[in-house]
Order: C-alpha cells, then structure tokens, then sequence
C-alpha cells in the first residue's frame, strides 16, 4: 500500500482536520518540524540534542527498559510469556540520557528506552518552544527516547502523530482489519499496555502464523526522518523500527471532542453508549477489533497462544468470571 506524502509546508491545521482526520489513512507530513530548535539540536548529534533537553529536565523518574544486547533491541516476552526480555525500573531522565551517551561507541550496546514520558510534568517547557502547528495547545506530547530497539506492532485507542526528532524510525503500519493476521498476544500481561502482535518480523514464522504473509500485502511501510511526521489513524496497527543508535521521537495521542470518556467493556448497551457518537472511520475499527474478539469471525481467538496463556481468550473458569464481573460492576458504577 502506497502511503500519501505531503510537503510540510503545504500542510496547515484546517487542511489536516478536513481532509486528512476523515479519510482516515495514514499519511506523511516530510519536513514539518524541520525548524523545530529540538530537531535542529538532533541534527548536531547526541550531545547537542541532550544538552538543550537537559534544560527542562524536572528531575522526575520515569520508566526504562532495559534488555540484553542478545535480544537485538526487540523488546518482547519472555520463553514461555510468563513475563518479559527485559527489565523496567525507574530513572531520572538525565541519567538516560547518561547512559546512552556512554554507549553510543559499544559494538553491541544493551537495548534501551525511556517511552511515553509526558512533557508537561517532566520536561516542562519544552513544547511551548516546538509547538506542533497542527493540533490546539491542550495536545499533551510525549517523548521517546532511546537507541536501536524495535516496538511490537501493536494499536492505540487513539489518533496519533509521531515525529521523528532525531536518527531515523521505519513504520510498518496495518488497517485495523488485519488483526487476525497479526495474531494479537494475551492482554492480561504485555510489555506497555497496549496489545502487541506475537510475530517477530525480522524472523516470521509462517507455518505458526501464516496470515502475516497477507497481512504485509496489506501493510505500509515508511522510513522517516528528522523533521518528518507521520500521521496514524485510529486503531491502526503499528510496528516501529529505530535505526540509529541515538533516536528521538515525540507523539500526540487525541481522540476527538465527540468521542465519549467511557470504555467498551461490557457487551452490547455499553458498547453503544461508547461508540454511537464515534465518528464512522473509529466505529469501523472498532467493528474489526469485536468481530474478532467478541463475535469470533475469524475463529477461536487466541489459539496461536498456549492455553495456559491465553486468559479471558481461552476457557473462562467460574472464579476468573467471578472476577470480570466484579471488575465490570466498579468500573460501570464510576
């Protein structure tokens, strides 16, 4: 699939919210944030990008992950997925941004992020001076910092715009259709909240999982790079390659004003009190994501997983409903 590619200086907010917000489709924006003084710094290199961040630095911990080099910056379960490959432990973002310094010379340095750290409690400042001029000032950034390591595909209940500030980042991006074809793993236990795919696409293993061939027939691929910003639409799948040994990326999750603040968690009232106002790109989404979990029009889901992993997508035990139950009943009388 051919991904739509704009000059960024053709692209203005009232040309992104009228043409590109319905179309839902992903889309590039080359160069938008190329006079961005955080891009220029990623430019210079590692120390310039870290010395101008420095300067907003609140000295909150965050989270990092950390994985051996053997993993090859794949950040993934563990053997039996009973946990993960790599640790998560709290950080100071300038001890981060120290460590990776120190290793940017390694021959085979240890994976490592900082992921989804918000800018306004943590790096105060920073985005009154690299402000995105397609979205209102309420759009809290996000910032995503780290060496050569690899996102599982995986989506977000969310509209997002990802902007690569410095090293280069490949997006492999799959319509909300293809979930089957990317045999989702458990959502009792994954590595940062949302869902990820089990397939390792540097190595596909496709007698375990033979619909990812279909799945990248339909699939798009992009190599971005500092300045550019990519445009990925609601509940869009996406896997995320970095390929530098220092990368920096800033996002933007929004949902629209008239989407409403409740979850689709019980069957069929709640899910219509959730998404009948949802604009029709994300009720289309939506629509693949139940059919395949809920409706099982692909099948049993979860088989690809052992059964012993397989939580609420495999056999429900009378205590693990008990258990659903009492967690719908908290979250309904919210």
């Amino acid at each position: 699939m051919t991904i739509r590619e704009f000059n960024g200086a053709d692209m203005t907010a009232k040309r992104f919210h009228q043409e590109l917000l319905p179309a839902a489709q992903p889309a590039v924006f080359r160069g938008l944030l190329a006079e961005w003084p955080l891009v220029r710094a990623g430019v210079e290199g590692p120390e310039a990008l870290f010395g101008y961040l420095r300067r907003f630095d609140r000295g909150q911990p965050v989270r990092a992950m950390l994985a051996p080099a053997r993993v090859n910056g794949r950040f993934f379960y563990n053997e039996d997925i009973s946990g993960f490959n790599f640790r998560s432990d709290p950080v100071k973002i300038g001890s981060a941004l120290d460590f990776l310094l120190a290793s940017v010379n390694d021959e085979r340095p240890s994976a490592f992020a900082v992921q989804s750290v918000p800018v306004w409690n943590n790096l105060t400042g920073l985005d009154r001076e690299n402000r995105m001029p397609l979205l209102p000032e309420g759009v809290e950034p996000r910032v995503w910092i780290g060496n050569a390591v690899t996102v599982a595909a995986h989506f977000d209940p969310s509209e997002n715009l990802a902007c690569v500030v410095s090293g280069r980042r490949r997006f492999t991006l799959f319509p909300p259709d293809q979930v089957a074809n990317l045999y989702p793993g458990p959502f009792e236990l994954n590595p940062a909240g949302p869902i990820i795919s089990m397939v390792d696409f540097d190595a596909p293993d496709l007698e375990r999982h033979p619909g990812f061939a279909a799945a990248m027939q339909a699939a798009t691929v992009v190599d971005l790079q500092p300045g550019d910003v990519l445009y990925i639409p609601y509940l869009w799948w996406h896997h995320v390659r970095s390929v530098e040994r220092v990368n920096m990326l800033v996002n933007y999750w929004w949902t629209p004003p008239t989407l409403p603040h409740c979850h689709p968690v019980e069957a069929m009232m709640h899910a219509m009190l959730a998404l009948n106002t949802a604009p029709e790109p994300h009720r289309a989404a939506w629509r693949s994501i139940f059919d395949h979990y809920v409706f099982g029009v692909d099948g049993p889901p979860g088989t690809h997983l052992p059964p012993e992993r397989r939580g609420i997508q495999g056999e429900v035990s009378e205590d693990m409903a008990r258990g659903l139950r009492r967690n719908l009943a908290q979250t309904l009388s919210r």
